[in-house]
């Protein structure tokens, strides 16, 4: 009987027309590398990038034991869990909420799908090459349109043979071997505006201040509600965790509470309030939206909402952040927010949050700010 993918739904993430929970690169990636998985002992297979998890599904399936299992989005690591006990595979799966030594020490196959950014596949490929087994192989597959030959170089930097598949159904699939020169993954730095921001690769933003936020931060009054203990100001969607940053070192007595949904966005935004030295007054979490932060309990929320689902562009998630925001939002509690302008999100904020207003506007982002009805 072969694996019922079928099965497998993207919930808790955002679905929708083109969103889905498995495609042809990952069917691709399972046939390239099935004879390879079928020499793995218990624990020797890792999959990384698996966003709803079929590819450690389908290899528990066909025998594999202790498969390893990482995915940056929360939404998408419930999805494997929740998809694993729905084909009643949660015994032979291991989900690591972190990508570090420990997701591929010894792994002797590893099946990934390949990330949008250089540096994270750099990242990744050190990584392996540093602790996974002398022998492993690397399936790195993906939609050709996502690919690029600049990824077949990348992981030519750790491994001596980089091989490349047929296409299929518009996939393709990278095939290295050989490890070498392997790295565990550092942040990059950067002193911005008072801040020494911190960004791991696949952070959005990386150690940079984007030109949306910029102008965010630009228009914050000086004297904001909340920033209490017991009422902090709220960062939502914190990417590399710089506006949190920026808040409690301009606001020496105030407290800010940041999240993010992505594993990776989390520790960076950690290492930045560490480097910035506000670590004391900025407690991050990895969170989807607001959840743990009770109702009506919160004066200031800020947000620079995705719109990216893995390599899928959608309107969405920021609905979802919209609402989960005017839950936690106190009567007359403010979002300020920014976003892409061809976006035109004033209408859903006015319909899920309150009153909005424009409060800046270049070219490219709106800022708004929206007040709890």
């Amino acid at each position: 009987m072969s694996f019922p993918f079928d099965a497998l739904r993207r919930t808790p993430d955002v679905e929708g027309p083109g969103l889905v929970a498995v495609d042809a690169a990952d069917r691709l990636i399972l046939d390239e590398s099935a004879s390879a998985r079928g020499r793995c002992g218990d624990g020797e297979l890792v999959a990384i990038g698996d966003s709803y998890g079929a590819l450690a599904l389908a290899s528990a399936w066909d025998g594999g034991l202790g498969v390893r299992v990482h995915q940056d989005a929360l939404s998408g690591e419930r999805a494997i869990v929740a998809n694993a006990a729905r084909v009643g595979l949660s015994d032979r799966i291991a989900v690591h909420e972190t990508l570090g030594g420990a997701t591929v020490r010894g792994a002797r196959v590893v099946l990934l799908r390949l990330p949008r950014s250089l540096d994270a596949l750099r990242d990744i490929a050190g990584l392996i090459a540093a602790h996974a087994a002398p022998d492993v192989v690397v399936y790195a597959g993906g939609r050709i349109k996502h690919m690029s030959i600049a990824m077949t170089a990348v992981l030519g930097e750790f491994f001596t043979r980089v091989d490349v598949t047929h296409a299929r159904q518009k996939s393709r699939v990278l095939v290295a071997s050989g490890p070498h020169d392997g790295r565990d993954p550092q942040a990059d730095a950067a002193h911005v505006d008072g801040v020494d921001v911190r960004g791991f690769a696949g952070t959005f933003g990386g150690a940079r201040l984007d030109a949306g936020t910029r102008l965010l931060l630009a228009q914050l009054p000086e004297r904001l509600p909340g920033g209490s203990v017991g009422d902090p100001w709220l960062d939502l969607a914190c990417g590399n965790g710089v506006i949190g940053a920026w808040l409690a070192r301009r606001h020496p007595e105030a407290h800010v509470w940041s999240c993010d949904q992505s594993a990776v966005a989390a520790l960076s935004a950690r290492a930045t309030m560490t480097a910035t030295g506000v670590a004391d007054r900025v407690h991050v979490v990895r969170a989807d939206a607001l959840e743990g932060r009770a109702d009506a309990s919160a004066s200031l929320i800020t947000l620079n909402p995705p719109f990216h689902s893995g390599a899928a562009v959608t309107g969405r998630i920021a609905p979802h952040l919209f609402a989960d925001a005017a839950r936690v939002l106190r009567p007359v509690g403010e979002l300020w927010c920014v976003w892409n302008s061809p976006l035109g999100y004033r209408g859903a904020l006015e319909r899920l949050v309150g009153p909005t207003r424009q409060v800046a506007r270049d070219p490219r982002f709106t800022v708004t700010v929206s007040t709890r009805r």
